[in-house]
């Protein structure tokens, strides 16, 4: 009989490597893996390096020769979205299946116990998806507590105000994270907005934002509203904890970061 393999899917995100760090003396013989889209924060690189400095082992790199950039010239030249999601099938979810083969594989997915989502994961019967975190309980608190008494913390790109992993033009962002893009690598997000061009097959032009080009979200005026009403919701907030008992005040604020319940599980934990 084949053995029973174990895989953990880094994403460069905080719930996958406080997952990691978690099970790592728990399951000596586990399989990290990394699918690199090439379009990835030089930051979200520079996490994967701090943890397999904890982990002592190197994690798999996938894609080492396909990388974003084929994918789309594959398509046609038409980005992905959320309704188009061939990024997370070509560069996430295949190059995991080709690592795997037909061995029977457990694959440890970092879905706390505070979270109620589904996510676009295998559903190749030799693999079986585990939540460990699901399964002990842990939430929001306790993934902090982990990153932070391991010395790994939390990924770099959180001080600046990106709540996710993936690559630096994931469709899943928030407008105000487009404007942080902006501010903080306006390199990256002339990149981006290189990408929004009109696709031949319809003659259309797809965007990242929903119903709204790069170009006229960069606009000095438009930042500054979406800064205005991203303020404004996080004082709603506030506002609204006033009439909470304290049992309520304690639930929400295990639930401070704000992930896309649509977002895609391997690319996003």
């Amino acid at each position: 009989m084949t053995k029973m393999r174990h895989v953990l899917s880094l994403s460069g995100g905080k719930d996958s490597a406080a997952l990691a760090i978690y099970m790592r003396d728990r399951v000596p013989n586990m399989e990290y893996i990394f699918s690199d889209t090439r379009k990835e924060l030089n930051e979200t690189y520079e996490y994967l390096e701090r943890i397999e400095d904890y982990l002592g082992v190197r994690v798999n790199r996938l894609n080492a020769e396909l990388g974003f950039d084929h994918w789309l010239d594959v398509y046609g030249g038409m980005i992905p979205s959320n309704h188009r999601r061939w990024c997370t099938k070509m560069l996430k979810l295949k190059p995991f299946e080709n690592f795997i083969g037909e061995d029977p594989v457990l694959n440890y997915v970092g879905l706390r116990a505070d979270e109620n989502r589904s996510g676009y994961i295998s559903h190749k019967p030799n693999i079986t998806p585990v939540y460990p975190f699901q399964e002990d309980g842990l939430k929001l608190p306790d993934i902090e507590e982990i990153l932070r008494v391991s010395g790994v913390g939390m990924p770099p790109y959180t001080k600046w105000g990106r709540s996710r992993s993936g690559c630096f033009f994931c469709f899943y962002q928030q407008k105000i994270e487009w404007v942080r893009l902006k501010e903080t690598y306006p390199d990256l997000y002339d990149q981006a907005k290189a990408y929004e061009q009109v696709y031949e097959g319809s003659g259309n032009t797809f965007t990242w934002s929903e119903r709204e080009s790069l170009e006229e979200l960069e606009r000095p005026e438009r930042m500054q509203s979406i800064k205005d009403e991203h303020r404004r919701r996080q004082l709603a907030k506030e506002v609204r904890g006033d009439n909470l008992t304290l049992e309520q005040v304690f639930s929400r604020a295990e639930r401070t970061d704000e992930a896309d319940d649509e977002a895609c599980l391997i690319c996003t934990l």
